[in-house]
């Protein structure tokens, strides 16, 4: 099982999305296992070169791909990631069919999953990853700008971002975001999908230092405070009340509150409030350095279940903090709640702080 098997992971961190300017640079020198035919067709059909992308950015990149069923060359494929917290009562895939992208294919964040694990979105294994992916038509050479639902803006789609790029997929951005994309007049289709010809995916390997297990995080949460240890910045991408403890999870049953020393960074601090798009990363900045969130000290992000823990990183990303230094706890809140003690002195609300 996969959770089992993240226990012995340890830093070092490794490469993860650039910054708009960082990203842009670094695309002159990435270097692909293709032909220099490959190559060529590559140059013409894909200009999306940072990991957040605009709605202009996006269409003017479409217009330019190949949608033909019998071209060989790269693709640039939509993929909507639209997911609601359970006590919302909308459904991600009821939501694609209503209104998506053009050519859009739909990740299932309840499907793609680790299903022996008795929380809600552990990471899949890798060979579950590359049959989805191969379910979804997509290859390995594609690039994939993965989108979130128009009512969110932002939300679950940082999250499949992220999942790609643990598995290693080279060509991976998140729309930013489709709530604009609606708003400025942009090509939209619903009703049913149709299918895709499937693709054999080949099986990835895991990145482990983009991921940190419930073992390490409850060992950083005991040593938190004391001499000689290792200060870890833990962000929470919860709301502030479930942070404090003063209002309800989502899922019934689990305490609210905070793992000890981590910092509240609810995810609608970091999105414009009409938009629901990312801030500018001056912004972003400004607000983690607000919050304390030292560059030079390594980050764990956390929320509910691991999802909105990738909008955090994401946003890391654009304020220029530095990509080797970020993990998500896949298992968050939904897995601390559930393990640790309750003599552990684990699990913090305001009034006891």
């Amino acid at each position: 099982m996969l959770l089992a098997s993240f226990r012995c992971f340890a830093r070092p961190f490794s490469s993860s999305p650039l910054t708009r300017s960082a990203f842009r640079n670094a695309t002159t020198t990435t270097t692909f296992a293709f032909s220099s035919t490959s190559k060529r067709a590559m140059s013409s059909h894909f200009t999306l070169d940072t990991y957040l992308v605009t709605p202009a950015e996006l269409h003017d990149a479409l217009q330019k791909n190949v949608h033909s069923k019998i071209s060989t060359a790269p693709k640039i494929i939509p993929l909507c990631a639209s997911w609601f917290l359970p006590n919302d009562g909308r459904n991600g895939y009821e939501v694609f069919k209503e209104s998506r992208i053009p050519h859009s294919r739909f990740f299932d964040l309840d499907a793609v999953k680790d299903p022996n694990s008795p929380y809600p979105h552990m990471l899949p294994s890798a060979q579950d990853f590359a049959k989805a992916m191969g379910k979804l038509g997509i290859r390995r050479d594609d690039s994939v700008v993965v989108y979130d639902s128009k009512e969110l803006g932002i939300f679950s789609a940082p999250r499949v971002g992220w999942t790609l790029q643990v598995f290693g997929h080279p060509n991976v951005h998140v729309l930013n975001n489709f709530k604009k994309w609606v708003e400025e007049g942009y090509e939209l289709e619903s009703g049913d999908v149709h299918p895709v010809p499937e693709t054999t995916y080949p099986v990835p390997e895991l990145d482990a230092s983009k991921v940190v297990a419930f073992e390490e995080v409850k060992d950083i949460a005991k040593e938190q405070g004391k001499e000689g240890a290792e200060e870890v910045q833990i962000l929470d991408a919860r709301s502030k009340g479930r942070w404090e403890g003063t209002d309800p999870e989502p899922r019934e049953g689990l305490s609210s509150g905070h793992i000890p020393h981590s910092i509240s960074v609810p995810v609608s601090e970091l999105l414009d409030p009409d938009t629901k798009a990312f801030l500018p990363s001056s912004d972003l900045k400004a607000i983690f350095r607000s919050k304390g969130v030292d560059p030079s000290k390594p980050i764990i992000s956390s929320c509910g279940t691991g999802v909105t823990a990738a909008v955090i990183d994401a946003a890391l990303v654009e304020a220029g903090y530095p990509v080797e230094t970020k993990r998500i706890y896949d298992g968050s809140w939904t897995e601390w709640a559930q393990r640790v003690g309750p003599h552990d002195n684990l699990i913090v609300m305001v009034e006891d702080a």
